[in-house]
């Protein structure tokens, strides 16, 4: 199990230096932003899954924390790409 820590750990990383560097370099499109929020999803999915502990438990319990998330970052999407 700890070993498997250690990759989500990695992947974490480095989903987080890769969205850190696009707003360093102030590189963003439309097309990133969707990028960014399905790896914000997919970080958000990781760290419930294993730091919370909720990978072995019930599906229903599990869907909780990931359908909050669903709508957090589905609300981000709909108030960004909303024509001023």
């Amino acid at each position: 199990m700890k070993k498997y820590l250690e990759y989500v750990w990695v992947i974490l990383i480095v989903l987080t230096v890769f969205a850190f560097l696009l707003g360093y370099l102030k590189y963003v499109s439309t097309a990133l932003v969707a990028v960014l929020l399905i790896t914000t999803f997919l970080k958000g999915a990781l760290v419930t899954d294993y730091f919370m502990g909720l990978k072995d438990v019930k599906l229903k319990y599990r869907l909780i924390p990931i359908i909050w998330l669903l709508v957090v970052i589905s609300l981000i999407a709909v108030a960004y790409y909303l024509p001023v």
